[in-house]
């Protein structure tokens, strides 16, 4: 097992979220998603927006979140435009877009808490196999345009930009080695 304070490796997260968000995609939406960028920062630095253009950070997001505690602590966002997290929520609940009009914001926040909730529980899963044992927190929901979230300075950031049917999905992975 690793020692709690051994960094992770670029390598492992990269692997790991590729897998986790390909696979949830496979899966629940009937979509393939494939890794196109990715940014490894400091903890404050970055903005998960930013290699997409003003206008991506300007556009409504709907953020699905769930953290991790354990040999590793942490946090995943997920970044979907509010027009794709529709198009998301469409396609796994089996709805048109009148029927999710119907229904609401709530039942697109749901999905997209759902996905996300399966991606960082895939992700968890990958880490756990290879030493850095965790447990999840339960999923919340942001939404909103032109924000960014500012990590504590003394975690890992990582960036990755996913494509599935002409969208983008970003996934902010923050970390922290546990104490």
């Amino acid at each position: 097992m690793p020692a709690a304070t051994q960094e992770i490796s670029e390598a492992l997260i990269r692997e790991n979220i590729t897998r986790a968000v390909c696979d949830v995609f496979k899966t629940m939406l009937r979509r393939p998603a494939a890794l196109s960028h990715a940014q490894v920062t400091g903890g404050s630095e970055g903005n998960p927006l930013a290699p997409h253009g003003d206008e991506m950070a300007l556009t409504p997001q709907v953020v699905g979140t769930v953290g991790f505690l354990g040999e590793l602590n942490g946090l995943i966002y997920l970044y979907f435009e509010g027009a794709f997290a529709r198009h998301c929520t469409c396609h796994m609940l089996g709805m048109s877009d009148a029927e999710v009009d119907e229904a609401g914001d709530e039942v697109i926040n749901d999905a997209i808490g759902e996905i996300t909730n399966m991606t960082v529980g895939s992700f968890k899963n990958g880490l756990s196999d290879q030493g850095y044992p965790c447990r999840l927190t339960i999923p919340s929901i942001l939404r909103g345009r032109n924000f960014s979230i500012e990590p504590i300075s003394d975690s890992s950031r990582y960036i990755y930009t996913f494509e599935s049917d002409g969208q983008r999905l970003v996934a902010d992975i923050l970390l922290k080695c546990g104490e």
